[in-house]
């Protein structure tokens, strides 16, 4: 799980470079202002997830379940969260109707503040 839990902060930090470059030349051009803005919002929360999982990544063992749920949770909170906002902000320029989308968003911040939550409490427990 260690190893996954870098691998997966490293990809999101690298894409998400990518994407905010992609955002601020390419897309600014075809994009509404509060379209950017979001998808801006997507890359920079991406960002703080790379950083969360490159640290925990180091912090912990992953010995126990909660530890490796820290992990999960943030890898599949992003991916909800930053990844529909995405395809929310493109869903004009793609040509598609993608507002099913919507409820996915929250969902996936919740994921990421259960994660912090948990970070939280494991700090909390092993008094580092």
């Amino acid at each position: 799980m260690k190893t996954i839990t870098l691998i997966f902060g490293a990809a999101y930090g690298m894409l998400s470079v990518i994407l905010g470059a992609f955002g601020a030349h390419a897309l600014k051009k075809i994009l509404s202002v509060e379209r950017l803005e979001s998808f801006e919002t997507g890359v920079r929360y991406q960002m703080y997830a790379a950083f969360f999982l490159l640290i925990i990544g180091y912090i912990l063992k992953f010995e126990t379940s909660s530890e490796k749920w820290t992990s999960i949770l943030m890898i599949a909170g992003t991916m909800l969260f930053s990844f529909s906002i995405y395809f929310l902000s493109l869903q004009d320029y793609l040509g598609m109707n993608l507002k099913f989308l919507g409820p996915i968003t929250p969902l996936g911040g919740l994921f990421m503040i259960l994660s912090w939550g948990m970070l939280i409490l494991y700090f909390a427990k092993n008094r580092i």
